[in-house]
């Protein structure tokens, strides 16, 4: 049995003729009587009398029919309820994303801008952190899903997608002397104030370990744990900043230049979720939104 056969059992108690039948439910003819042929079949019952070319229904048709139309409005509730969860238009209470404070000022609300309209239903919650509370909050799954910097290994709860990459840059002040260098070297960062990011970090400790190399010792004046901050800083004249070139491409700001730090160092990012545990179509959605907005970033040239 099958709710096509269901259907032709309802339209036939309204309408009374195979003819009438085939026209409302796009059918021919011969499909109407087959199906109803099939279903009086499965059922061992006849539900119709035939009588000079019309359609009698029988009791036993009449007490079906009842039930046929709840079994077929449980399958139109069905079909839109899944519409809707395609669309945005119900889902779950709330999508929920982690990101570090650098993505907040105007990354951020671009997402949310664009995936709000084709999404209008669908709350967001959004958590801003460090990378390692990140980390937890996808293990706990009080978020669907973060950004995350990719640092060579993940916790075995976490899965991450790496979407794009920078290389270390010099935020300077327009009106410092080392404004006017293509690159900088370490040496060229000799007793100069610096603004550095993720002190015991792998790919700090990398940095470190290019300034050793080349003798340089750090004049170290504002250790900060986001890359906006750093930025900012710089921006004020208060020393110059090595960050990712992904940050450094979020913000313009006519007081600072940019220029590559050399040796290259590079370091990758992406999104992360638990392991093993699929998103929603929302979180999905919101994601994907995310992953062509990070590709866009990190095309711009600086």
């Amino acid at each position: 049995m099958n709710f096509r056969q269901l259907e032709v059992l309802r339209t036939l108690l309204v309408t009374g003729s195979t003819t009438a039948t085939a026209r409302a439910m796009g059918l021919s003819q011969s499909g109407v009587s087959r199906l109803l042929q099939q279903l009086e079949s499965d059922l061992s019952m006849q539900l119709f009398a035939r009588d000079k070319g019309r359609l009698i229904p029988t009791p036993e048709a009449e007490k079906l029919a009842y039930d046929a139309e709840l079994v077929l409005a449980g399958i139109d509730r069905f079909t839109n309820l899944a519409q809707d969860l395609r669309s945005g238009a119900v889902g779950p209470e709330s999508v929920r994303i982690a990101l570090p404070n650098s993505l907040a000022d105007q990354f951020t609300p671009d997402l949310l801008a664009a995936f709000d309209k084709d999404f209008p239903r669908v709350r967001i919650e959004t958590f801003f952190d460090t990378s390692m509370a990140i980390t937890r909050l996808i293990e706990q799954r009080t978020v669907d899903f973060g950004f995350l910097r990719y640092e060579g290994q993940q916790s075995t709860g976490v899965e991450l997608e790496v979407i794009v990459s920078g290389r270390k840059v010099c935020v300077i002040p327009a009106k410092h002397p080392l404004a006017a260098f293509e690159t900088i070297t370490p040496k060229d960062l000799r007793n100069v104030p610096l603004i550095l990011t993720g002190r015991n970090r792998p790919n700090r400790m990398k940095l470190d370990e290019i300034f050793r190399r080349a003798s340089v010792a750090q004049t170290v004046k504002i250790e900060t744990h986001s890359n906006n901050s750093a930025f900012a800083y710089a921006a004020h004249g208060l020393g110059i900043a090595i960050i990712s070139s992904f940050f450094a491409n979020l913000t313009r700001d006519s007081r600072v230049v940019i220029r590559p730090f050399d040796p290259p160092l590079r370091q990758s990012f992406g999104l992360a979720k638990a392991a093993g545990i699929p998103l929603s179509i929302a979180a999905e959605a919101l994601s994907t939104r995310m992953k062509e907005m990070l590709m866009r970033v990190e095309d711009i040239r600086i």
